[in-house]
């Protein structure tokens, strides 16, 4: 990691709390106090966007609850950093919330600096609006993705980082439209449906998942929060 790489050795310690999927209010139940509880030197804060996906929603009245959390955060933590939403043009059905992604980015950012918080700003990594840096559902990011993500998040928290987020891909062969059109087919047929279903249920694909185990404060010397 590139903090680790910068800490002297057994003076670094990670706990992700995240879980993908989970709702703002979830977060802040589930997740939040056990983040002010270790009152970490950093935590990365991602959470509103599952909200802003659901049907009437209002980015207004999410961005007041988040700035909530980010109160009860940057009262024990060191650095908060915050994350805008993606942005989702090259999205099928996604594509047609981009405007209440934008407003919600909009709110991230005002929050951002009533807090003083930095802001990993993912609506500006162009380089993740390649398909090749999704994982197969073209809603959560793959690998790569997640690499280029964390370069950025050091950049944003002023780290020299050993690659460039936005450097581009690789050339690719042009692709048919029939062959595009049996990948969405395939896409919607495996993923889309089931999404628009829990949605419409209410549910989320977090629901039923934990975070990677939770340290106890003891344990933390350079503590280190991630909650999303």
């Amino acid at each position: 990691m590139l903090l680790a790489d910068r800490r002297p050795e057994g003076d670094f310690r990670y706990v992700n709390l995240a879980v993908r999927g989970k709702l703002l209010d979830q977060i802040v139940a589930d997740q939040l106090p056990r983040a002010v509880e270790l009152a970490p030197d950093l935590v990365s804060f991602c959470a509103g966007g599952n909200d802003i996906l659901r049907p009437g929603t209002d980015p207004d009245e999410v961005a007041e609850r988040f700035e909530r959390a980010i109160a009860a955060l940057t009262r024990v933590a060191g650095t908060v950093m915050v994350t805008t939403g993606f942005d989702t043009r090259g999205v099928p059905v996604l594509k047609h919330l981009r405007g209440k992604i934008a407003t919600y980015n909009g709110h991230v950012r005002a929050v951002a600096d009533r807090y003083g918080c930095p802001v990993l700003d993912l609506w500006s990594l162009k380089s993740i609006q390649d398909r090749r840096a999704w994982d197969g559902d073209r809603l959560h990011l793959g690998a790569e993705g997640h690499t280029r993500v964390a370069l950025r998040a050091g950049q944003v928290l002023g780290l020299e980082v050993p690659a460039d987020p936005e450097q581009p891909w690789p050339q690719l062969p042009p692709r048919g439209t029939l062959e595009i059109r049996r990948d969405d087919v395939q896409w919607a047929r495996e993923y889309l449906v089931p999404w628009i279903g829990r949605r419409l249920r209410g549910e989320s694909s977090g629901d039923h998942v934990t975070a990677k185990g939770p340290l106890s404060p003891d344990d933390i010397k350079m503590r280190i929060t991630a909650v999303a």
